[in-house]
């Protein structure tokens, strides 16, 4: 059985993503992120969803981008927008996904594992410039430049399953691989409790991918 790296946060996206590395036969190792986001229950939720999921293995990586702040997802002061944003949102990370994946990598090399797969995708992807299809093109050329096993002849290969999909698709895919979407969390801004607010970005984009599949949304609201 090939080894993959699955990128999950403990959103809808990257637990669809696990969901579909698994059904193609992947042995699973999933990364989580502990960056300095607003919020634990994300990674509460990657827990939930690793275990449910039965992954090989599971890391849940430190690091400190709330040192370098600038965005409203690591930076207190700055407001998470509960409105519609235009161009790349506040809660834009700066370079996060280039870090992830590149731990990533360095996880898959230390593993012999050569396919990563992440939840980006481009037609729900709120501005991101990270979540392209040119962006995920250029990271697994590097992928293969920088890495031992790429210059002895090993391919990498960086999956974005879901890149091109709406995020209704993204959501009955999940429904038919039988992903419970209640131990998924997509909110930049819960409550203690972990309830979403409904009303940021991220949670306009899942109730609206919920409403266009016809399906209930388990997420529970403030």
């Amino acid at each position: 059985m090939n080894k993959a790296v699955i990128l999950l946060s403990g959103g809808l996206d990257s637990a669809t993503v696990l969901a579909l590395a698994k059904s193609r036969g992947f042995e699973c190792h999933a990364i989580s992120f502990d960056y300095g986001q607003r919020h634990r229950c994300e990674l509460e939720a990657a827990e939930r969803v690793a275990q449910v999921l039965g992954v090989a293995g599971h890391r849940i990586v430190q690091l400190g981008l709330d040192q370098i702040g600038g965005s409203a997802l690591t930076d207190p002061d700055i407001a998470v927008p509960h409105e519609a944003s235009a161009g790349i949102p506040v809660t834009y990370v700066p370079a996060r996904n280039t870090v992830f994946l590149s731990l990533a990598l360095g996880w898959a090399e230390v593993l012999g594992a050569r396919d990563i797969f992440i939840g980006v995708n481009a037609v729900d992807y709120s501005g991101y410039p990270d979540c392209r299809p040119e962006y995920i093109g250029a990271f697994e050329r590097l992928a293969n430049l920088a890495t031992r096993a790429g210059v002895e002849g090993d391919h990498f290969t960086i999956h974005a399953p879901l890149i091109r999909m709406s995020k209704a698709q993204i959501i009955l895919e999940g429904v038919r691989l039988g992903l419970d979407y209640a131990l998924t969390v997509s909110c930049y801004d819960p409550d203690p409790q972990g309830r979403a607010c409904g009303r940021c970005d991220a949670c306009r984009l899942r109730a609206a991918g919920f409403r266009d599949a016809a399906l209930s949304d388990p997420t529970r609201y403030q």
